[in-house]
């Protein structure tokens, strides 16, 4: 009974250091776009995701919990020593939460599900054998880090150019951009509340019909955008800042634009990377108290408060240093063109949480960034520091596998 409680207590205290490592790195993806294209300062950046990750960790954090939990690894083979599994998953949190503090400290943008999938990968080869990894479930996941990235990238490409085609080219952009920017708002608040809906509150107990949510989504959504409206139209121009920068006022109605996707953004991250920190967790309680791998106990909501919790501290703590890369370093932000990555990133996690697939918000986001900077060209992209982003990318599974196995190793010789 009581190596029960060390393995629970052991599991919290890992899942709340990896869930501050991934608001060190991940989270600060999320909220680079606003606070590099000056939409958001640092310490507002801070607050919305702070309330936003919170709200989309704990309404939403289950679905893609249960593909980190389960899907990795083939738990059967270990049903006449659950210990083991224990010790991997106790392993795997604490191996992926040291890498992103490493990575988070040199202001590497890496991916925490890379993290925790190496990490998992490493301790189950090693100290199972390779035949308890699901392959098949690794290679979807892989496959998921390819695609992810191309389609925001796409996303993002084409909402861009329809900004420039609908607004910016034209003789009166403020105009266009009053009569344009509230179909955005409308669009952005529809996607975002729809998987609020569907994937959020069945966790509080609030089950709507599919045509209810949609009501809900459409009458919510145009609520966002009426309001946005009457805030877009009470912007007037400023002739004087349009001498030194022509679109001046246009990006001002972007501007609140941004801060409704940064919310958007926050909470869509906050839904798919808890997994990453509780997923393990999870299963470590799962089997301490059942004493069976195959267990399917319901997901404890203190679980999903830790994940939150720790999301937000990290931010607070050590985000800054992510942000700047992602947000300044690849391609000139604007807020309409950090407006178009962010609404693509958040539409693509958007539809990998609703499929359960553990995306990497990390090449979610550079690649909607890189899809902005191709629509204006490839001169407008900083390639040295993608580079160097895609090296810190390549290295994140060996380093969480590597680490996995140590630590694997010491919990196997030290804990009862």
């Amino acid at each position: 009974m009581e190596a029960q409680y060390v393995y629970i207590s052991l599991a919290a205290v890992f899942g709340l250091f990896m869930a501050w490592g991934i608001g060190a790195n991940d989270v600060a993806n999320a909220m680079a776009t606003s606070v590099g294209s000056k939409a958001l300062t640092i310490k507002q950046a801070i607050i919305v995701a702070a309330i936003f990750e919170f709200l989309g960790a704990v309404l939403a954090g289950g679905e893609v919990t249960a593909t980190i939990r389960k899907g990795i690894v083939d738990a059967e083979l270990l049903s006449h020593e659950p210990r083991l599994l224990i010790y991997g998953m106790l392993a795997a949190l604490l191996a992926a939460g040291t890498w992103l503090l490493v990575a988070s400290r040199n202001g590497w943008p890496v991916s925490t599900t890379h993290s925790i999938v190496g990490a998992i990968v490493g301790f189950a080869a090693v100290g199972i054998g390779v035949d308890a990894v699901q392959w098949g479930a690794v290679g979807k996941i892989v496959m998921s880090w390819v695609i992810s990235p191309l389609t925001a990238g796409f996303i993002a490409y084409l909402i861009y150019l329809s900004v420039q085609r609908l607004i910016l080219h034209h003789e009166d952009p403020l105009a266009q951009a009053k009569r344009y920017v509230p179909m955005y708002m409308f669009f952005a608040a529809f996607t975002l509340t729809l998987v609020t809906i569907l994937k959020g509150l069945k966790h509080v107990g609030l089950d709507l019909t599919l045509q209810d949510s949609y009501f809900m989504a459409v009458a919510i959504a145009s609520g966002v955008a009426v309001v946005g409206a009457l805030i877009i139209r009470r912007i007037k121009p400023n002739p004087k800042a349009e001498k030194s920068q022509h679109f001046y006022t246009v990006e001002r109605v972007f501007g609140v634009l941004m801060i409704l996707t940064a919310c958007g953004m926050a909470f869509a991250h906050g839904s798919n990377d808890v997994a990453n920190a509780i997923g393990p967790l999870a299963a470590v309680i799962g089997i301490a108290t059942t004493g069976n791998v195959a267990a399917d106990s319901p997901l404890p909501i203190w679980v999903l408060v830790i994940g939150g919790g720790g999301i937000v501290i990290g931010l607070a703590t050590y985000g800054r240093r992510v942000i700047a890369t992602v947000g300044e370093k690849i391609t000139q932000l604007t807020p309409s063109r950090g407006f178009a990555a962010e609404l693509a990133a958040a539409t693509t996690i958007v539809i990998a949480s609703g499929t359960g697939i553990p995306i990497s918000t990390t090449h979610v986001l550079v690649g909607a960034v890189l899809g902005v900077g191709l629509a204006r060209g490839i001169e407008a992209i900083d390639l040295r520091v993608v580079a160097r982003i895609m090296v810190s990318w390549v290295i994140t599974i060996p380093a969480g596998a590597f680490l996995a196995i140590v630590f694997f190793y010491i919990f196997r010789a030290v804990l009862p």
